[in-house]
């Protein structure tokens, strides 16, 4: 099962200063910046997905600039992404239409010649067929019964985009692999779309519309897929929103996933978002301890403005947070002292008051209760990977894209060895 990572432009400035918490003035972003695989001197995944959508142009506003877009087309994906060297030569890269940046139109603003040539034209190994996503789901739903007329009308441009982008493909000798992307609104509308790709000529499937689906939804439509296709189909899940639930998929014979949610859950989950490898086959998590810049925290400042706090003294408490911590990985402050002052800093920010006036609060002392579990373990230093050998404690501090991101990147580390561990699992059973 591969692991495949949804890019997003996600690299990092290896010579940012943590102490001055700024990157060289000289730096250029992208050029003098570092991807995961780069930061860490291997892959911490077994491909990458780059969507159209992220990409952009005229028709949909996409991540990157004009000139990174320019530059993607003329030199190609895999030397956009600094993937061109033998050691990387092996992974997959995947494109697919973003289907959720163009959701709100009538149809796809992509065509799928225009799809066929773009993959083919960037070098990617696998190109998934221009679909339109649909959001309802029934999970009683067999065949094509049921759904809107709005489910149904998008069913159908999806398989019809998905015959003319088969043909395409064939007919230009198109030097990636096809995907077929499947899109329903029940287990059995997924079937039937799935039984009519494999009909067209693919044998292998995306299954897209997943996010806001759980994982026993999820289950249920692979289960009524794979009874649909022929069991030498293989089966890719899009945008894997259940990415640690990942062990309870076994046998459904799933041939690949991506997904960001190692990444993205450093600095979007309020709890989890440090991965350490658990006992047997599970993942630990840590909460990381979040000390923003005072003169840039919207919630901060508008205290500020209000009257409730002052700046200079934001500014003396973010400073003792941060001179704390860095002192107790040093092993020159104790736990508790490092922990009341990171708790001082934090009740403006959680309570919006100072912390002598809530200290006593449930949301303060359940985040002390976190925060004690993480300066207890110090799970920064059960990690050899280099990101947290180069950043120490730094990468636990919740402050900042730099810290952030490299914190998602010892993620996207600690999960593809979690991948690894299931893989040899399976294999051995």
């Amino acid at each position: 099962m591969k692991f495949i990572f949804a890019d997003s432009l996600d690299y990092v400035d290896p010579a940012f200063d943590f102490i001055a918490d700024r990157s060289p003035a000289e730096r250029q972003p992208y050029w003098d910046d570092a991807y995961p695989h780069e930061i860490l001197g291997y892959a911490p995944y077994d491909g990458v997905l780059v969507s159209r959508g992220i990409v952009g142009d005229h028709r949909v506003k996409g991540k990157y600039t004009a000139s990174q877009a320019r530059r993607f087309h003329l030199v190609g994906v895999r030397k956009f992404l600094r993937l061109d060297k033998p050691e990387f030569a092996h992974l997959d890269i995947f494109g697919d239409c973003g289907a959720f940046t163009y959701v709100q139109e009538e149809r796809p603003p992509y065509s799928p010649a225009e799809m066929v040539e773009f993959y083919d034209e960037c070098g990617f190994t696998h190109g998934c067929s221009v679909d339109h996503i649909i959001f309802d789901f029934d999970p009683a739903g067999k065949a094509r019964e049921g759904g809107s007329d709005h489910a149904k009308t998008r069913f159908d441009i999806t398989l019809e985009n998905a015959d003319a982008f088969f043909r395409e493909a064939r007919a230009i000798d198109a030097g990636f692999t096809p995907l077929g992307v499947i899109q329903g609104w029940s287990p059995g509308s997924m079937a039937e779309a799935a039984r009519r790709l494999v009909a067209m000529g693919y044998d292998y499937l995306a299954l897209g519309g997943m996010v806001p689906l759980k994982s026993p939804e999820i289950k249920l439509c692979l289960e009524a897929i794979r009874a649909a296709v022929p069991s030498a189909t293989r089966l890719h899940i899009l945008g894997f929103a259940k990415a640690d639930d990942i062990d309870s998929f076994h046998g459904y014979d799933i041939a690949s996933f991506d997904t960001t949610s190692p990444l993205i859950r450093a600095f979007k989950d309020a709890k989890q978002n440090y991965y350490l490898p658990g006992e047997g086959l599970g993942l630990r998590y840590f909460t990381s301890i979040r000390v923003p810049q005072a003169i840039e925290n919207p919630k901060l400042q508008r205290g500020v403005k209000k009257g409730m706090f002052r700046a200079e003294e934001l500014i003396r408490l973010e400073a003792l947070a941060l001179d704390s911590l860095r002192a107790f990985d040093r092993g020159e402050a104790e736990l508790e002292d490092t922990l009341h002052n990171v708790l001082v800093y934090s009740a403006p920010l959680v309570e919006e008051k100072p912390y002598e006036d809530c200290k006593g609060s449930v949301s303060l002392t359940r985040l002390a209760q976190r925060y004690r579990a993480t300066l207890a373990e110090q799970p920064w230093k059960q990690c050899s990977c280099k990101i947290c050998r180069d950043a120490a404690i730094d990468v636990i501090i919740f402050r900042g894209s730099n810290r952030n991101k490299r914190r998602g990147i010892h993620n996207l580390a600690v999960y593809q060895d979690h991948i690894e561990r299931l893989d040899l699992k399976r294999a051995v059973d």
